[in-house]
């Protein structure tokens, strides 16, 4: 045990505490057991020390100047308390849990490299499926076992399963590089994903007059958003993506030119070709007074939501008889259309802005079903004459 000391430790006494030739510690007077250590270097250090079951024990509290004095005076008390009870003066850091990890990984990852889509992914899954099943667990704990479960858990949406379990391998993936986990323990990296079936829907010429149908009568009667109405017009004429349409500034838009300037695509910045009907849906877009977006919100400066706009497709989904069918849908009806029409599949990737050719592939059948329709007409044609 330490002597008893005269000096009462604070902030003005520590600051005035000289170093010496050797190393030497300064006790305080009304905790006995809790000093500072002064560094012949100048470097000081707040300490505790005690005597328990286990003998005596002594431990480093930090640098002077990381906390108050009293904030180290409070932690002695509890460290000597400890040592008397036979523990550690200072308790092992807990284990970091899955659910750490998932902070971690959308603060800094996410959050900093991620667009709103993928980051709207990311928490779905993080927050629907593997924080319920996995949040509490220590990473050190988690097996082999534990995403091969929640994998089969979730087999009746293989898409989410799939998804569930890619995050959770970059999470862990993550986690190495911060070194919060031995290299090499991944416990996604044997997990076949289910074999999902792609979801495609595309609207046939019947089904598009009647989305034209649903927006005129909206627009006739008033009961929904003009930016909203524009918005859903200019995804049908362009193929774009939801996001790049909705954050679309009058900066990014040449009429002249008939081109849109996306300076932050998915793929990357990019220009999309304005034909005539789009050119002249946003000639005739009013425009608000201070606000930078095409299709602006109830904000005053912000841009008409994604949830917003969610829901103004639902309602006209409905007033068309459309009930599987998505807005991203209407994506790829634009390439449908296009390959309807004789487009081939490089030319309608870089209308959709796909960076290459397998991205554009997905759409390959339909070039089939139209070679098909294109041989029936032709044969059609010639036995008339030959039959």
């Amino acid at each position: 045990m330490p002597k008893r000391s005269t000096l009462r430790l604070t902030k003005r006494s520590v600051d005035a505490l000289e170093p010496g030739r050797k190393d030497a510690i300064f006790w305080d007077r009304d905790l006995a057991g809790f000093g500072v250590r002064v560094h012949a270097t100048g470097r000081k250090l707040c300490i505790v020390q005690s005597r328990g079951p286990a003998g005596l024990k002594q431990a480093t509290l930090g640098p002077v100047g990381e906390r108050t004095v009293e904030e180290y005076r409070r932690e002695a008390a509890a460290a000597i308390d400890r040592i008397k009870r036979g523990e550690d003066p200072i308790p092992p850091e807990p284990e970091p849990t899955v659910a750490d990890l998932a902070v971690l990984c959308l603060k800094d990852h996410v959050a900093a490299r991620c667009k709103p889509a993928t980051a709207e992914n990311y928490r779905k899954s993080i927050d629907g499926h593997i924080l319920p099943a996995l949040g509490s667990k220590a990473l050190k704990d988690v097996v082999l076992e534990d995403p091969a479960n929640l994998h089969h858990a979730l087999r009746g949406t293989p898409a989410a399963a799939n998804q569930a379990i890619w995050v959770l391998s970059k999470m862990f993936s993550l986690a190495e590089s911060w070194e919060m986990v031995p290299p090499g323990c991944n416990p996604c990296r044997h997990i076949r994903h289910y074999r999902a079936t792609p979801r495609e829907r595309f609207l046939t010429p019947d089904e598009f007059r009647r989305v034209g149908d649903a927006l005129k009568a909206f627009e006739a009667r008033g009961s929904m958003l003009p930016s909203a109405i524009a918005a859903i017009r200019l995804l049908m004429l362009t193929g774009c993506r939801k996001g790049e349409v909705l954050t679309l500034r009058w900066t990014d838009v040449d009429l002249n030119a008939g081109e849109l300037h996306l300076p932050d695509a998915k793929s990357g910045p990019r220009a999309v070709q304005l034909p005539p009907p789009a050119v002249w849906l946003l000639e005739n877009l009013p425009r608000r007074e201070g606000n930078p977006f095409v299709f602006p919100g109830r904000i005053a400066d912000g841009h008409y939501s994604a949830g917003a706009l969610d829901h103004a497709w639902l309602a006209v989904r409905k007033a068309a008889k459309l009930e599987d069918v998505r807005i991203h849908d209407l994506r790829h009806s634009f390439a449908s259309r296009a390959l309807a029409l004789g487009e081939t599949l490089p030319v309608i990737g870089k209308l959709l802005g796909h960076n290459d050719i397998e991205t554009t592939a997905r759409y390959a059948h339909l070039a089939q079903d139209s070679v098909h329709e294109a041989a029936e007409r032709i044969a059609s044609s010639i036995a008339m004459d030959v039959l």
